[in-house]
């Protein structure tokens, strides 16, 4: 007999009701009876014949009939997992951590950076070392710009194709930004100094590697000695992490004091990272962060006196 309208209705409300419960999956067509012993399981006749007695049962021969113990597979035994390997302790804040050993192949460029007392002849004998690879791919040796002897002394990654044409550092569309960041706070290239970690062009403006960094290290320390400017700034992460050895990245380390020193410098330089123009051309939204690590400068600036 077919159900009336209003028990469809009723049906239909009882079913919409299930699923919005998220019964809404039909597993058989009749109902189960889980306690119910099947042959076709046998682990799963025994638990229900161990934890459900038939229903009809008394009490007495509730208490009376024994617990059959389950027979069950062992779970699987895993493997003790490794401890994780212990983290070294982060550099105190305002101090930078050692640097990587010195190989012996830097120690000839370490012996030609010490041997120089001028700029010039630092020039001279970076154009006469041949232990950095790039030399052989660019156009030009990209030395420095701006005032050697002013108290402000900018430090970047490498030169780019526009750099490598001109033969010096930060002309092409991120020095013209950075230019104009610094000019806010009343720089310019007749009061500051750049120059670059990495002296040569890498190949399609690539990340230099951590020999080539290596490589220039001992000219690039002696390039700030030589210049001993009052404050140093590190432009992007790989000078930063060059120079002052911070492992926690540029967006961390960015606006922060810490202290440069080498054994050619009578005290340590001031030093603080600054997001690169290159990587503001392309996050925009960093600019407000770049603005404020600017202002520490200006900052830093009047409390020393530099003007």
């Amino acid at each position: 007999m077919p159900a009336s309208p209003t028990e469809s209705r009723d049906l239909a409300a009882m079913l919409a009701w299930q699923v919005e419960a998220g019964a809404d999956e039909a597993i058989e067509a009749a109902p189960i009876d889980r306690y119910k012993s099947s042959t076709a399981n046998p682990q799963a006749a025994a638990l229900s014949e161990a934890f459900a007695p038939p229903l009809k049962s008394t009490p007495a021969q509730l208490s009376e009939a024994p617990l059959a113990t389950p027979v069950l597979k062992p779970a699987p035994v895993r493997a003790a997992a490794k401890p994780a390997p212990a983290r070294p302790a982060a550099p105190a804040p305002g101090t930078s951590s050692p640097g990587p050993a010195v190989s012996p192949a830097t120690t000839g460029a370490r012996e030609l950076a010490n041997a120089a007392t001028t700029l010039e002849e630092l020039v001279e004998a970076l154009a006469a070392f041949d232990g950095c690879a790039l030399k052989k791919t660019a156009t030009n040796l990209v030395f420095g710009d701006g005032n050697p002897t002013a108290r402000v002394m900018f430090v970047g990654e490498a030169p780019g194709a526009d750099e490598d044409r001109a033969g010096k550092p930060f002309v092409g569309v991120s020095g013209q930004l950075l230019d104009r960041m610094v000019g806010w706070i009343g720089l310019d290239r007749t009061k500051f100094y750049i120059t670059n970690i990495i002296y040569w062009r890498p190949p399609g403006n690539r990340t230099p590697t951590s020999d080539e960094v290596a490589a220039c290290q001992p000219f690039i320390a002696r390039h700030i000695e030589l210049v001993a400017p009052a404050l140093l700034i590190t432009v992007g992460g790989p000078s930063t992490e060059a120079l002052l050895h911070r492992g926690e990245g540029i967006s961390r380390s960015h606006g922060r004091w810490y202290d440069y020193q080498t054994p050619g410098l009578a005290a340590p330089i001031p030093a603080m990272p600054i997001f690169h123009p290159a990587f503001l051309l392309r996050a925009a939204a960093q600019k407000r962060s770049a603005w404020r690590d600017l202002l520490k400068l200006e900052q830093k600036m009047v409390e020393l006196g530099i003007s």
